[in-house]
């Protein structure tokens, strides 16, 4: 058994959309009875996008498992021949036996075209919604701003589907207008709702003739109310363009809207399952729904450890026990804020004795050994962060952080250290001992040496942050004459609460 990937072109003019009516024909119909026909065996195609009657594609996929030794590449050329000539497969490959073309991240695009002229043009009418009032387009230019980000676009959608997660993501959004008064409305995001395209098309359309300003966009967005939005535009001109298939996961994501903000670090998730949430700010209605919806998607992409902070002051909205989704919270660990207050000038050299570990500044052949040391030692550490060489790159261009080899009669360690600006404060980012040689003393003497370098350029303190679960490093500091002085709030860890057939 193989699973083949479609890409799938289609005027809709002709259909009652992709997914299966009882009372008309469906695009997805076709390709089932053309692939079985083909193929000789029963086939039913998984579509990564449901368009509605009357929406066409150029780039809509599907999927679908089949016995047949056709190459995956070749089955397109074999079944067009079957179809319709409004249905035409553009591409065909074989993929994993999991891929599922609606549980990938994906950028999906479409195009709505409005043809903006005092008299409608026969060529094309199946393809463009016809406006003959002159509209402004630099107003819906400037409306249509407002729709960029993250946002609650429950205004955007029908009604039928205001019960799910009405929060998505618009990556750009642009109108152009030819010679010929063609308006191309292109609209990129991570996710679309029910007729949310043609609801914005039908509202910047208002804008444009002048029946709403262009601020006014974002009233609505507010209003989380579908009856403020404009009217759902016809069918037949919007086109479901591409589906980008992430090939892979964003590092991070920071989003920052009027209503909340956030970082989702994903760049421990491939190689740790590990993923790291951390909610900024946030109004209190939008908390819930937030966490839930962040650590589904964190799940969904392979962590299987999530940790989740609320970072806004004065906030304490998690708890243990609390329960998200499918999700169940319990503590796991909490920064701990630690400092050593110095002389503030030279420090005299430690006795021989106990000096044995020297800094030496990190150069580009010791990379690749630095980066295997650090990711070694804190593979297992919940707080720890995934180092690469870009990382490295990119912190030692910009001057905001420092990298250190530690050597004794071999490399026996690595450091990271910032100095912190218009402070005489010396931050120690991170530091750990080479795997093989723990327990030998050895991280209590590179301590003593950051102390030094400290004293050589005239510093009164040395600062770092400390997760209380890695008690080791937590009882290092304190004998390295480190103390508390404050704590961060605590990270929970996100379990899943159910078995995977209960979702």
């Amino acid at each position: 058994m193989k699973r083949v990937k479609l890409v799938v072109a289609y005027d809709g003019t002709n259909y009652c959309g992709w997914q299966l009516q009882p009372n008309g024909i469906t695009i997805e119909e076709v390709l089932n009875k053309a692939l079985s026909d083909l193929l000789r065996e029963p086939v039913a195609v998984i579509g990564a996008s449901r368009t509605d009657s009357g929406v066409h594609a150029r780039g809509n996929v599907a999927v679908f498992d089949t016995e047949s030794r056709i190459p995956g590449d070749k089955i397109c050329f074999a079944l067009n021949q079957r179809l319709p000539e409004d249905i035409r497969i553009q591409t065909s490959e074989e993929v994993p036996p999991d891929w599922h073309p609606r549980k990938q991240n994906c950028k999906k695009t479409y195009e709505y075209k409005i043809l903006n002229r005092k008299i409608d043009m026969p060529v094309g009418r199946l393809y463009a919604h016809f406006c003959y009032f002159d509209l402004d387009l630099e107003k819906m230019r400037q409306a249509a701003s407002y729709l960029v980000g993250e946002h609650d676009f429950k205004s955007f959608c029908t009604v039928r589907t205001q019960a799910e997660e009405t929060v998505r993501t618009i990556y750009s959004l642009t109108l152009k207008k030819d010679e010929e008064g063609l308006i191309t409305m292109r609209i990129s995001g991570n996710g679309f709702l029910y007729n949310m395209v043609r609801i914005i098309a039908g509202t910047l359309l208002k804008v444009g003739m002048g029946i709403y300003p262009p601020e006014h966009v974002e009233e609505i967005l507010d209003a989380r109310d579908r009856q403020a939005a404009g009217g759902t535009a016809p069918a037949k001109g919007l086109t479901l363009v591409s589906m980008e298939y992430e090939k892979e996961l964003c590092p991070e994501i920071v989003v920052d809207n009027k209503y909340w903000k956030y970082r989702m670090v994903q760049k421990e998730i491939p190689k740790k399952e590990k993923g790291y949430i951390v909610i900024e700010r946030c109004r209190d209605e939008d908390f819930g729904r937030t966490v839930t919806r962040l650590v589904h998607q964190c799940y969904r992409n392979g962590a299987r450890e999530i940790f989740v902070l609320d970072a806004e002051p004065g906030k304490e909205r998690l708890a243990e026990g609390g329960r998200y989704g499918y999700y169940k919270l319990e503590k796991s660990y909490r920064l701990l804020k630690m400092e050593k207050r110095l002389p503030g000038q030279k420090q005299k050299e430690l006795p021989s004795e106990i000096s044995t570990v020297k800094l030496t500044a990190l150069r580009k052949p010791d990379w690749t050994q630095w980066l295997a040391m650090y990711n070694e030692s804190f593979f297992h550490v919940a707080s720890s962060a995934t180092y690469d060489i870009e990382d490295i790159q990119k912190d030692q261009k910009d001057g905001s952080r420092f990298f250190w080899l530690l050597k004794g009669r071999k490399r026996v360690g690595f450091a990271v250290l910032r100095l912190l600006p218009e402070t005489d404060t010396l931050d120690i980012d991170m530091i750990g001992i080479a795997k093989e040689l723990w327990g030998q003393g050895l991280g209590y003497q590179a301590m003593r040496a950051i102390e030094n370098m400290a004293g050589d350029l005239g510093l009164s303190r040395l600062e770092l942050m400390a997760a209380d679960c890695n008690q080791p490093a937590v009882k290092l500091y304190r004998k390295s004459g480190f103390e508390i002085f404050g704590t961060r709030p605590w990270f929970f860890l996100a379990r899943d609460a159910f078995e995977p057939g209960d979702r």
